[in-house]
């Protein structure tokens, strides 16, 4: 059955990667200060604005930028400040109640992946006031324009402002689910290094390694091109170069400048050619528990290419030389270790634990299970693993001796 599934998998998997060229991906115009947002809403004759963001972003005063903008430009504004970190369908529906209320005609999204997702689902909601957001979920079902979406990101590392993607949390079932379609990518992305100056330090670790992590999982799946190639070496680079410099002064302003743009470049990668099975179970451990995503993400890593193997030593021999961390001198086999143990050096060197807490075994299999489905057939991972497979991963996490 398993060979069934797995050539299923992999023919899906070609066939999007065939039609990659014609898919109608597109970057987003980058708006270099917060300053210049009224400019681009004048242009559009935008006169009322929501701003999706949450309570923390909203307490360190980074929404103030924005604000001034739109009041120098006359422009109305409302704002949404109650997006969790893994964002609900709840908090979709409430931020889209303020929306139409205020018959608003473009959204704001300022923080992390989770204020993005968020305003992301809000725009579905406008395209289709009518759809719920879980009937949303999945590949291509949303097919009309959104309302203009700006991105503004607070961290360096979700890629959130480039992808076509929106990740929702079903609280009442655990779990989460992806949004993806071509509309839900930003029209714009402010990337202002100021913004990331508060970014706390453990933020500033995790959401960096998230970024690394979409470098690595688009550059070593099947489905790669030479544009997520080149822009995945160039973000593992920049990573490599600047994350322990931002993390350790956080007001370092080419630092942070350069791990906004590594995530960028990240994102755009991983928008084309996927991610693989350490979002996959990232995803059903935000689902679960709320674990934040670019804590799970770069916990989970280095198993996941351990497990991989001789299928993926090329391709991280590759980042490893990117990174600084390898050279030519080495075999791939070399390099790539290399390349996972300079990983783990850089979490421990962070702070960032080897381990997670709260995992209980008897949810385990359900987990597996909702990672699994996510993964196969749409992520064209290097080697294809079933759920009993993915099990191991939870285990291998977990905060207690198993």
């Amino acid at each position: 059955m398993f060979f069934i599934k797995s050539a299923y998998c992999r023919i899906f998997q070609t066939a999007f990667r065939i039609a990659l060229p014609v898919l109608p991906y597109r970057e987003p115009e980058i708006i270099n200060s917060c300053s210049e947002i009224g400019n681009v809403l004048r242009s559009k004759n935008i006169k009322s604005v929501l701003i999706v963001t949450d309570k923390g972003i909203m307490n360190c005063g980074l929404v103030s930028p924005v604000e001034e903008a739109l009041r120098k430009s006359n422009i109305r504004y409302s704002i949404y400040d109650k997006t969790q970190p893994n964002p609900t369908v709840m908090n979709v529906e409430e931020a889209f109640s303020v929306y139409r209320k205020n018959n608003c005609k473009c959204l704001i999204a300022i923080g992390g992946g989770s204020s993005m997702d968020c305003a992301k689902a809000v725009g579905a909601r406008a395209a289709y006031p009518k759809r719920a957001v879980g009937k949303m979920k999945g590949v291509m079902r949303i097919l009309k324009k959104l309302p203009t979406l700006i991105a503004i990101p607070t961290t360096a590392g979700t890629g959130s402002e480039v992808t076509p993607v929106s990740i929702i949390t079903d609280s009442e079932k655990h779990h989460k689910y992806a949004l993806m379609s071509f509309p839900l990518i930003p029209h714009y992305a402010v990337l202002d290094a100021k913004l990331t100056y508060s970014l706390p330090p453990h933020l500033t670790s995790t959401t960096g390694m998230d970024a690394l992590t979409h470098a690595v999982e688009a550059y070593i799946g099947r489905s790669t091109t030479k544009q997520t190639r080149a822009l995945a070496l160039e973000a593992t680079k920049l990573i490599f170069d600047n994350i322990k410099c931002a993390y350790s002064d956080g007001n370092n302003y080419e630092a942070r400048k350069n791990m906004l743009h590594a995530a960028y470049k990240a994102g755009i990668a991983f928008s084309k050619s996927y991610v693989g099975y350490i979002h996959a179970v990232a995803h059903s451990l935000g689902g679960q528990y709320g674990t934040p995503h670019g804590l799970a993400n770069t916990v989970i890593m280095p198993y996941v290419l351990e497990s991989y193997g001789k299928s993926v030593y090329n391709k991280l021999y590759r980042l490893g030389i990117a990174a600084g961390v390898c050279d030519k001198n080495d075999s791939c086999k070399e390099g790539a270790l290399k390349f996972i143990k300079a990983i783990k050096n850089l979490n421990s060197d962070m702070g960032i634990p080897a381990k997670l807490e709260g995992i209980e075994e008897k949810d385990i299999p359900t987990m597996a299970k909702h990672a699994e489905a996510e993964a196969n057939p749409l992520y064209p991972v290097p080697k294809l693993m079933t759920a009993k497979e993915l099990e191991i991963f939870y285990y291998n996490v977990a905060d207690w001796s198993w």
